[in-house]
Parts: C-alpha cells; structure tokens; sequence
C-alpha cells in the first residue's frame, strides 16, 4: 500500500518534494498544509519549473489549511511521514505542538528545516516514532503562491536523531525519495552534514540580511569583507570541533567561501536576507542563536558570531 506523507509547511521546498513524491505515491495520498499560497494551491495546485525535471511541472495534492482538517481527512488511517519544511522558529505552540494531532504511532517525522540543535522539540514530545532529521540541497523560489523556480541541484542528507548506526528508517525514507527519482544519502550521524551546511549559513544568512547585500555584493563591497566571512566560518568550526566534529576544518571552511568567491554578480540571496527584505520573522535562532549558546555551553569565543547574533536579533525585533 502507497504511504501517507504530510506535508507541513508548502513553500518551495514542500511544493518540490509534494511534486517529488507524486512520481511514486498518488498525489491523493499527498496531504499538503498552506497558507499564504493556500488558495492558488487548493485551486490550481503546484507547478515546478526546474532546470532538472523540466518546465511545468504540476502535481495537485491534497490542501488543507491546518493539521487538524489534515487530521480528520480519514481517521481510520495514519501518516506514514510527516515531513516539516516550515521555518525553524520559535513559535507558540511550537511546530511539534502544531503536528501533533497527525502524529499516530506508525509516524515517521521527518525535519527538512535549517539550523543546528533543532531537534529536540520533536524527540521530546514523540519519544517513541522515529525522527529523521535531514539536510537540505535544493535551491528553489517560490517565485507566486504556487509557482516554484527551481534550479541546479537536488540532494536531501538524511539522518536518525538521535545518531545511530540503525539507519532503517532513514534507508526507508531515501528509497521512496529514490523510486521517485530524487537523490538521497543516508548517515549514521547528520550532524557533520548540519554543520557543514552551517558554515554557509551561519556566516552568510545574517551578514546579506544586516547589510541588504547578495553574497557576492558583500565580497566585492570591501577589501575585509571575504576575512569576515571566513572568521565567522571559522567560529562556526570552532563550535564544531568542540561537539567532536574534527571534519569541520579549515579546508571545508575554505571550500564553502570558494563557493561565493566563483559566482557571477550579484550573488545568492540567503533566505534570512529574502525574509528582511520583506519584512517577515528570520530564523536566527535556529542559524545562529542556537550555535553562540553552544559554544557558551563548551567555553568556545565567538565573538563576530555573537554579534551577528545580537543585530540580528535586534533587525527580526523591528519585524513584530
């Protein structure tokens, strides 16, 4: 029998994995839960235009407006995945709050969110279903309500929370990405992968949301710019080393800036510099927050890091 995935969270990277899935699942078993696209999806459904699969793509799963109206859809039955592609923030009630009338005790939830220490909200509340926690490679817009520009590359790191070498339910969930033609790999440990991620993260999401600039705008801006950028990193590793990450190292450090230093003008906007731009909440606790209490938590200085953390604080404040 075909699972039952929710989706909680239909942005970009939901609406791309809703499109993803309905290549091995009926998009009648696609349960996705909206909201500032909820009418365009309700009517129209998703369309993908992506430098991989090809334009137009469509699939119309089913939209709700709420986990509650996901819930009563059939009671008699379960999700097999709950996948959470909302923002890390710290809402109240939580996201795991916000789930938990769809969570049966044959859920496997999976987190598809940013950020480092994100987790434990989840483990704390469904002690006994399984938790996969993931990272995310997939670079796409959602350019209006329903319409997602997706370009370049597709990679979904998957991982058991906490880390374990029983990798069933992670290697369950990477062959249904695969039957549907989606790219998978599976860990015994994710955290190296968040960490590695973070480094990007981390130092470019605050720094393009405080200073209104792309990536590559902020390394041509000034000749200490790309030093910045890479003390932040090297903070970040840092922290990571501390948490028994030794890979997190000064090559990878070197590798991740190379990244922006290659691009053409004007650069990536990070999602925290998408979010200021338009006036909405950032998740700077998730990217940013999450790592300064970690490092206070193992005596590790971060002191730019610290005061990222602090304006970035102060520019989501001016948002409420």
């Amino acid at each position: 029998m075909a699972p039952r995935i929710l989706i909680f969270g239909t942005g970009s990277i939901g609406a791309t994995y809703a499109f993803l899935l309905s290549r091995a699942v009926p998009a009648s078993n696609i349960v996705t839960v909206c909201r500032s696209n909820f009418n365009s999806a309700s009517q129209n459904g998703f369309t993908i235009h992506s430098s991989i699969w090809g334009e137009d793509q469509r699939v119309k799963p089913v939209v709700v407006g709420s986990v509650d109206e996901a819930a009563a859809i059939d009671p008699q039955s379960h999700f097999d995945y709950i996948m959470v592609c909302s923002k890390a923030l710290p809402t109240i009630p939580s996201t795991a709050e916000l789930i938990q009338p769809a969570v049966s005790s044959k859920t496997t939830i999976v987190l598809i969110q940013n950020g480092i220490a994100i987790e434990e909200p989840y483990a704390d509340l469904f002690p006994d279903n399984p938790l996969l926690s993931t990272v995310v490679y997939l670079p796409a817009t959602q350019i209006r309500p329903g319409i997602i520009q997706h370009m370049e590359v597709e990679l979904l790191h998957i991982g058991q929370y906490p880390a374990s070498p029983n990798t069933e339910s992670a290697t369950r969930f990477a062959k249904l990405l695969n039957a549907a033609g989606a790219s998978a790999e599976v860990h015994e440990d994710i955290q190296f992968e968040r960490w590695s991620k973070l480094l990007v993260n981390g130092s470019w999401n605050p720094i393009c949301a405080l200073s209104r600039l792309r990536d590559v705008q902020v390394l041509n801006s000034s000749t200490e710019a790309k030093d910045l950028v890479r003390d932040v990193m090297l903070e970040i590793a840092a922290v990571a080393n501390a948490c028994g990450y030794s890979g997190i190292d000064t090559a990878l450090v070197d590798f991740q800036l190379a990244r922006a230093t290659i691009r053409e003008p004007p650069g990536v906007q990070p999602s925290m510099m998408a979010d200021a731009l338009a006036g909405r909440n950032m998740e700077v606790e998730a990217i940013v927050g999450n790592v300064v209490r970690i490092a206070q938590e193992h005596g590790v200085n971060t002191p730019i890091l610290r005061t990222l953390y602090v304006l970035a604080t102060a520019l989501n404040s001016s948002f409420n």
